[in-house]
C-alpha cells in the first residue's frame, strides 16, 4: 500500500546529514524543524451569517474574515454549506483509494497522467523530503468524466460546494480590500482549479522528515478538510504553532496570488505538515486558481509586486524547486520601482 519511501530515499534516511554535506543548497530558516510552542485554535467564523444574517451581522462576518486574513492568513469556518455527510463520504472514499496497492495507484487511469504523486523527486536532503502521497486532480478531470463511480460523484459534490464557498470568500476579501470585482468569477476557471487528496503514512523518523515541506500555496485561497489526527502547523509571529483540529470546521488559507493582488493586505503564510510515527493522516484540499493567462495586478499607488501572469508564476516556482529544492515564490516578483 505505502509508496517505497524507505527503498527510494534510503540514502537520505540512513546517512548522517551535516551542514557541510556537498551540494545541499542553502535552505530557508523555516525549514529547520524547531519545537512548536503551543497548539492553537484558528479564528472560528460562522459564515452562515453572510446569507442568513441581517445587514449588520453580514458586515461583522465580512470584517472577521478580512481581519483573520490580514493577521493570520488562516482561519476556520463553520456552517459553510458543505454537509458533514459529504465530508465524511469524501474521507471514506479517499481512504479506500489510498488503501489500494502502490502499483495500482501509481498506474491508475482514474485521472489524467501525473495526478498520482508521492515523496519529493527533487529532494537532496531529509529537510526537502515530504513523507506523503496524493492525488492531484484538476476539476475538469472530475466534471468531464462520465464514469459515475462513488468516488467521482463524491469528489464532484465536494468540489462544487467548495468552489461556491471559495467564490463567496474571495468576493468578501475583494470588497474588504476596496476592490469589488468580478475577477474571480471571470478568471478562476475549472481548467486550473483542482482538488488534492492527501495521505500521510506513519513515518519512522518523525522528528527529521516532514509530511509536507514548509511552503506557501500558489493560488488565491485554499479550502482544507482534514481528519482529527493533527499535524498542520503554520508560522505566526515568527514561530511555528500547531493547529488544533476541529471536526465541524473547514480550514481556509490565503495563497500567494491573494497576497499580491491585495498588495500585501492579506497574508500568504508558510505552513507545513508534521509526520506521525504510528498514525496515518488524511486531508482533502480545494485550490482556487485563475487561468494561466490571468494577470495578477497588485493594487494601490505603490504596488509591492509587479504584474505577472499565473503561468509566469508557476514556471518560476517550478524552476526554483528544480534548482534549489524548494519554492521561493513572491519574493521573485517584488516591484523594485518602489
Amino acid at each position: 500500500m505505502d509508496p517505497p519511501f524507505n527503498e527510494i530515499y534510503k540514502n537520505l534516511l540512513f546517512k548522517q546529514i551535516t551542514n557541510t554535506e556537498n551540494n545541499v543548497p542553502q535552505i530557508p530558516f523555516s525549514f529547520s524543524i524547531t519545537a512548536v510552542v503551543e497548539e492553537v485554535e484558528l479564528p472560528l467564523i460562522d459564515v452562515s451569517r453572510l446569507i442568513d444574517g441581517a445587514e449588520k451581522e453580514r458586515e461583522i462576518c465580512k470584517e472577521e474574515i478580512a481581519r483573520a486574513s490580514r493577521e493570520w492568513g488562516f482561519f476556520q469556518v463553520i456552517n459553510h454549506g458543505i454537509s458533514m455527510d459529504v465530508l465524511e463520504k469524501m474521507r471514506q472514499e479517499q481512504i479506500r483509494v489510498f488503501r489500494e496497492p502502490f502499483d495500482k495507484k501509481s498506474k491508475s487511469e482514474r485521472f489524467s497522467a501525473g495526478s498520482y504523486r508521492w515523496g519529493t523527486p527533487s529532494a537532496t536532503c531529509l529537510r526537502q523530503l515530504s513523507w506523503s502521497e496524493a492525488f492531484h486532480v484538476p476539476m475538469t478531470d472530475i466534471s468531464d468524466n462520465k464514469d459515475f463511480t462513488t468516488l467521482r460523484s463524491t469528489m464532484e459534490k465536494f468540489a462544487s460546494e467548495s468552489e461556491a464557498l471559495a467564490y463567496t470568500l474571495a468576493e468578501v476579501l475583494a470588497e474588504k480590500s476596496g476592490r469589488k470585482s468580478n475577477f474571480f468569477k471571470e478568471k478562476c476557471v475549472r481548467n486550473t482549479c483542482y482538488l488534492r487528496m492527501n495521505r500521510y503514512p506513519p513515518c519512522p523518523k518523525p522528528s527529521e522528515v516532514y509530511g509536507l515541506m514548509p511552503h506557501t500555496d500558489s493560488d488565491f485561497l485554499t479550502i482544507l478538510y482534514q481528519d482529527q489526527v493533527g499535524g498542520l502547523q503554520l508560522i505566526k509571529d515568527n514561530r511555528w504553532i500547531a493547529v488544533k483540529p476541529n471536526p465541524r470546521a473547514l480550514i481556509i488559507n490565503i495563497g500567494d496570488l491573494f497576497q499580491a493582488w491585495s498588495n500585501g493586505m492579506y497574508k500568504s503564510v508558510e505552513h507545513r505538515v508534521m509526520t506521525n510515527p504510528t498514525v496515518e493522516r488524511f486531508s482533502t484540499a480545494y485550490f482556487l486558481c485563475p487561468s494561466y493567462d490571468a494577470v495578477i495586478e497588485c493594487s494601490g499607488d505603490c504596488p509591492t509586486y509587479r504584474n505577472f501572469s499565473f503561468r509566469e508564476f508557476r514556471q518560476q516556482v517550478q524552476e526554483d524547486v528544480k534548482k534549489l529544492g524548494y519554492k521561493v515564490g513572491l519574493p521573485r516578483f517584488v516591484n523594485h520601482l518602489y
